[in-house]
């Protein structure tokens, strides 16, 4: 009885928790990032207030967060790779790339939330900064810098192009318009194209080695 008991507790946490997190999601879509004020998130998900200090630890601890679940790269760890590659990464990191280009255009709140990291400096995004280099850290050190060796700093200086531009096409797609370079992103033809001139940067960037 007593298990069944703390494992309702636990539900019942993890559930209030949650509606906080898809709170700041709807404030974000709805009215921006400088609605999120503590008392506006705790009326969209229609609770008390101080349950944002009792669960979170306060306002600025939720959007942490919230932050840290909706990014690609920080969610990427260690344990997804492969102990059998052996093509220095070449087919994973592409499986990657392609996914994050996809990503970053179907989710609406993430595009909100690179355009709020462009444009204000706030902790939270210093810890999303730290959780990324140190989850690309990981997959670098462990697959691409030994297959490049003393070529791996321009793979990273590729790496970094390329996650660079996805983001700013994506961006590009749903702030200012779908063409750019005479390429319609919001097709799937125009996705596409894209989508190609990355497998054949890294393609070739592997084939320089």
């Amino acid at each position: 009885m007593q298990q069944e008991v703390e494992k309702d507790v636990r539900r019942n946490k993890e559930q209030t928790k949650q509606r906080f997190l898809d709170a700041v999601e709807d404030i974000l879509l709805t009215k921006g990032f400088a609605a999120l004020k503590v008392n506006h998130i705790a009326k969209t998900a229609g609770l008390d207030k101080k349950l944002i200090y009792k669960y979170f630890g306060g306002t600025e601890q939720l959007l942490d967060d919230y932050i840290r679940t909706k990014d690609f790269w920080s969610n990427v760890k260690g344990n997804k790779i492969s102990d059998d590659i052996t093509d220095g990464g070449h087919k994973f990191v592409e499986k990657l790339l392609l996914s994050q280009y996809d990503y970053v255009a179907k989710d609406k709140a993430f595009q909100k939330l690179l355009l709020w990291r462009l444009t204000e400096q706030r902790a939270s995004f210093k810890k999303l900064t730290d959780a990324q280099e140190a989850n690309g850290e990981l997959l670098l050190q462990s697959i691409s810098d030994p297959y490049f060796g003393p070529r791996a700093g321009q793979f990273r200086a590729v790496m970094a192009v390329i996650i660079a531009g996805t983001y700013y096409l994506d961006l590009y797609a749903a702030v200012n318009g779908s063409t750019f370079c005479g390429i319609d992103l919001e097709t799937e033809r125009g996705r596409d194209q894209i989508k190609r001139a990355l497998s054949f940067l890294l393609r070739s960037t592997y084939n320089d080695k």
